[in-house]
């Protein structure tokens, strides 16, 4: 909820035009926008710079995305860096299938670890374009965010003291868990959650990835996916009950279950190496609705989730933060308020489509385990489909690449 009373025990406040809470892809997208714009900004962040320049997550980008960083002077190490992916491959019933998503569509994905893009970003914000950035700070609150005057206060990590920093706009950042998604008054936002009642064990591999693609495998004892991340670590998924422990799957158990789930007639197995990640993720979805609250505006985890089940998440938050920024530097520098106004439906319609696709993704990954006759028959009919209809696979190629010329 709103907190209110932000001036006890506290600093004199300081003022920014928009105040950035979170510095993953999309508040620094968001801070580095509204710098170019000129716009004065501040970007808070409960963790350090060190930390969130090395954090593990997703690495798949999708083409459209971008092109969105690049035009607006975000992309050139990636461009330079990141590996260009036109094909993806199921494997299922011990055969190998190829998709050739770029032959169907004109489009690719590209592969850049997150921790490289925040590396970037955070780099443009603070040290080129000269944006303020405040890391390791504590108990983050939000204050008349209805009123015409809001406010942002934190705990200072070198001082221990209260700071109160007024604003114009907040611009929610941070994630599930954050401050600014709490800030949300009940009464006020609807909150759709799905619960797939899976889990996916998350591992990460110091090993080059078998294959110049994405795998993957629709096994009857549970899916597993190849996600490289670059030509010496490669993200494995392994489908397991939600909340198993991480504990029980020691060195030899994950490569034994990668080489049987991604086994294939003709197919090299997967290349072993050290497991430097290994956590259990259990698979849900969420959508806020509206995405907004008087002057505070949602964006990436802070408004929706999204399962890894089809690497969407750092899309949808680079399309809010495009959104966002773009509203917010209009709003500040000439008065247009039409992309604030629009912003939260402009945003649903992208979010609501790719959670469509993960939730169908997930029952042709996991049918075949799910230990029914019929949805494993109907799963394997639906992946067949895939490899004998060229519209089929041109549909799904479409919703994997994000290209729907319309949402």
């Amino acid at each position: 909820m709103t907190q209110s009373s932000p001036y006890a025990n506290s600093l004199a406040p300081q003022r920014f035009s928009v105040v950035v809470v979170g510095a993953g892809p999309a508040g620094l997208t968001v801070g580095n926008i509204l710098r170019a714009a000129g716009a004065e900004c501040l970007v808070l962040e409960t963790e350090s710079r060190e930390f969130i320049e090395r954090r593990p997550r997703a690495g798949v980008i999708e083409e459209w995305a971008v092109r969105g960083l690049e035009r607006r002077g975000l992309a050139r190490n990636l461009l330079d860096r990141a590996e260009l992916h036109t094909a993806c491959e199921f494997r299922f019933e011990g055969e190998r299938h190829r998709l050739p998503y770029q032959e169907l569509t004109g489009s690719h994905h590209w592969v850049y670890p997150q921790p490289s893009l925040v590396t970037d970003l955070v780099r443009e914000y603070a040290d080129v374009r000269g944006g303020q950035i405040r890391f390791g700070v504590r108990d983050v609150r939000l204050h008349d965010l209805d009123g015409d005057r809001p406010s942002v206060s934190y705990t200072c990590p070198e001082t221990g003291g209260r700071q109160v920093v007024e604003c114009s706009f907040v611009a929610g950042c941070d994630g599930a868990r954050g401050a600014t998604r709490a800030a949300l008054p009940p009464e006020r936002a609807r909150v759709a959650r799905h619960d797939y009642g899976i889990g996916w064990l998350a591992l990460l591999a110091e090993a080059p990835p078998a294959g110049d693609s994405v795998l993957f495998g629709c096994h009857p004892d549970g899916f597993a996916g190849q996600m490289p991340r670059s030509p010496e670590v490669t993200r494995y998924y392994l489908q397991c009950p939600p909340g198993d422990d991480p504990a029980g799957w020691p060195h030899e158990r994950v490569w034994t279950e990668l080489r049987r789930r991604l086994g294939a007639a003709g197919a090299p197995p997967p290349v072993e190496g050290p497991l430097i990640e290994k956590r259990v993720l259990d698979m849900h979805d969420y959508v806020t609705e509206p995405m907004s609250f008087g002057r505070l505006f949602l964006a990436g985890d802070a408004a929706h989730l999204v399962a890894p089940i089809a690497a969407k998440g750092m899309n949808l938050a680079l399309h809010d933060a495009f959104l966002l920024g773009d509203a917010l530097a209009a709003h500040l520098t000439g008065g247009d308020g039409s992309g604030l106004a629009g912003y939260s439906q402009a945003c649903l319609r992208r979010v609501w489509d790719y959670q469509e696709f993960s939730q169908w993704l997930s029952e042709l990954y996991h049918g075949t385990a799910a230990g029914e006759p019929f949805r494993a028959g109907t799963t394997l009919a639906r992946l067949r489909r895939l490899f004998t209809s060229r519209a089929a696979a041109a549909a799904f190629a479409e919703q994997y690449l994000g290209t729907a010329a319309h949402y």
